[in-house]
C-alpha cells in the first residue's frame, strides 16, 4: 500500500505545474473577445486614486445583497479623459458609490490576480441613474400627497424672525447674514442659526436634528431657512433624500430653500415652500417682501390721510351749508310750531269736554254693574245662608234629642267619655221635654 501512495505521489509530481504556469493559462483564457471591450452596469465601491484609479466593481440584489464583485482599474491618462468628460456631463468627479455604465476588458496579472481594465465611462447613464433617483422620490412623495404641503402653509406678510439652517462660518451663512443686515430700507430681522453639516454623510442626520429642534420652538418663528453655498453636484447629492425631503414638505411652518447655484436642483427645491437660487437669493426674497409690506402700510397710510382730509373736507362745505341755513330752518320751525300750538289751543275744550262725556258714561257703566253685582252677590249669600241655617238645624242638640238621644254634661262640660265622670260628680242629663240631676255613684267603663 505504501509503496502504491509513493508512486502516486510520484507522477504528481512529474504532472504538477508552477503556480505561475497556471496563472499563464488562466491569463490565455481570458483574451476571448467575449470578455474584451464589454459595457457592464456595476456600483463603484473602494475608489482609490493612487496615480492610476484602483476601485471595485460591485452588483447587488434587490435585498441590498452583493451578489458580484471585482477589481477594475482605470489607467492613469484614460482616467484623466474619461473624468474630465463624466465631470462635465454629471457635474461631478467620478467617485465612489456610483451607479455606473463602464466599458471594461477582463484582465489576469500572474502575480495580481483577476481584474478588469476600464476603458471608457458613459456618464449620460449616471447621470440618467441620479435623475431617476430622484424621480422616484419625488413619485412617492406625490403619491402620499405631501409634495405640495409645505406650500400650502400660510406664509406671514413679514418674515422677520428666521430660523436658518446652515454651517457655521459657511460663506452661504455669511452671505444671506450680510445681505439680510445690510438692506438698504433698515428693516430689521431677526435670525437664529440651527447649525448642520451641510455636505457629507452627516447631512441628512444634521438636518433632520436642526429641523426637530426648530418645530419644538416653533412658536417662536415665521419661517424656516434652509442655505448653502454652491458646490460640485455630488456634494448636494445628500439633498436628494427621501427622508429629508419629506420632513420638509410636511414641516408645520414655512421652508425657504436656497441650495448651491441658479443651475442646482435638488429634491428639496421641488418640495419646500418657496425656493430661490442662491443663500443671497433667499435673502433678498425676504426683505423684498418685508419691503412690500412696508410699501403698503404706507399706501394705506397715504389712503387713510387722503379719506380723512376728503372727509373734512365735505364736512367743513356740509356745516357751512348748515350755518347758512339755521337762521331760516329756526324761523319755519317757529312759525310752524306755533301754528301747531294755536289748533291745539282751540282744540282743548272741545277735547275735554269730549273726555268729560265718555269718563261720565263709563262711571254709569262701573255704577250699574256695581249694582248688578251686589244684588247678585246678596241673593246667592242669602241662600248660601238658607241653606246652612237647614243645615244647623238638622244638626242641633234638640233634633238630635228629638229621636231618642240625651245629652250628658258635667260641671258645664259636655260629657263623652266615662273617664270624663268620677264618683260623686253631679251630672245633668237633658231630654228632649226636660232634664235630670243626679249624682255619679260609680263608674263602670267597658
Amino acid at each position: 500500500m505504501a509503496d502504491n501512495t509513493d508512486i502516486i505521489n510520484k507522477e504528481q509530481a512529474v504532472n504538477a505545474i508552477s503556480l505561475l504556469e497556471f496563472n499563464e493559462r488562466i491569463k490565455r483564457l481570458v483574451t476571448n473577445p467575449s470578455v474584451t471591450n464589454c459595457w457592464v452596469v456595476a456600483e463603484t465601491t473602494d475608489v482609490n486614486l493612487k496615480n492610476h484609479c484602483y476601485l471595485e466593481l460591485l452588483q447587488k440584489n434587490e435585498q441590498g445583497q452583493t451578489v458580484a464583485k471585482i477589481k477594475a482599474v482605470i489607467w492613469s491618462f484614460r482616467f484623466q479623459m474619461v473624468n474630465a468628460r463624466f465631470k462635465s456631463v454629471t457635474g461631478q468627479d467620478f467617485g465612489k458609490n456610483m451607479k455606473v455604465m463602464v466599458k471594461v476588458t477582463a484582465n489576469f496579472h500572474p502575480q495580481f490576480g483577476m481584474s478588469v481594465v476600464i476603458d471608457d465611462i458613459n456618464p449620460e447613464f449616471t447621470l440618467g441613474d441620479m435623475e431617476r433617483q430622484r424621480q422616484e422620490i419625488l413619485n412617492r412623495l406625490t403619491k402620499e400627497g405631501v409634495i405640495n404641503q409645505n406650500k400650502s402653509v400660510p406664509v406671514p406678510p413679514v418674515l422677520q424672525r428666521i430660523a436658518v439652517i446652515s454651517a457655521e462660518g459657511a460663506a452661504g451663512y455669511g452671505d444671506f447674514i450680510k445681505q439680510l443686515f445690510g438692506n438698504q430700507y433698515g428693516l430689521k430681522f431677526y435670525p437664529c442659526l440651527f447649525k448642520a453639516t451641510m455636505q457629507g454623510v452627516n447631512t441628512v442626520p444634521s438636518v433632520m436634528e436642526a429641523l426637530a429642534k426648530v418645530e419644538r420652538h416653533q412658536d417662536l418663528f415665521d419661517c424656516v431657512v434652509i442655505i448653502r453655498g454652491g458646490g460640485g453636484t455630488a456634494e448636494l447629492n445628500s439633498f436628494d433624500n427621501y427622508d429629508l425631503a419629506r420632513r420638509v414638505a410636511t414641516f408645520p411652518l414655512p421652508v425657504i430653500v436656497g441650495i448651491g447655484h441658479e443651475r442646482d436642483v435638488t429634491v428639496l427645491d421641488y418640495v419646500a415652500g418657496i425656493r430661490v437660487k442662491t443663500p443671497t437669493a433667499a435673502a433678498e426674497r425676504i426683505i423684498l417682501q418685508a419691503a412690500n409690506a412696508l410699501a403698503h402700510i404706507g399706501e394705506l397710510s397715504n389712503q387713510v390721510v387722503n379719506i380723512a382730509r376728503d372727509y373734512i373736507s365735505r364736512a367743513k362745505e356740509q356745516l357751512s351749508f348748515y350755518a347758512g341755513n339755521v337762521p331760516i330752518l329756526a324761523q319755519r320751525i317757529i312759525e310752524t310750531n306755533a301754528i301747531r300750538l294755536q289748533n291745539y289751543i282751540q282744540n282743548i275744550p272741545l277735547h275735554v269736554q269730549r273726555r268729560i262725556e265718555n269718563e261720565n258714561a263709563m262711571l254709569t257703566r262701573h255704577n250699574d254693574a256695581i249694582k248688578s253685582a251686589v244684588s247678585q252677590l246678596s241673593m246667592k249669600e242669602s241662600m248660601r245662608l238658607e241653606a246652612l241655617a237647614d243645615k244647623i238645624e238638622l244638626l242641633s242638640p234638640r233634633k238630635v234629642m228629638e229621636r231618642g238621644y240625651t245629652l250628658t254634661m258635667c260641671d258645664g262640660k259636655i260629657v263623652t267619655d266615662a273617664s270624663q265622670i268620677e264618683p260623686g260628680h253631679t251630672i245633668t242629663t237633658h231630654f228632649r221635654d226636660g232634664k235630670v240631676v243626679s249624682t255619679a255613684n260609680k263608674i263602670i267603663k267597658n
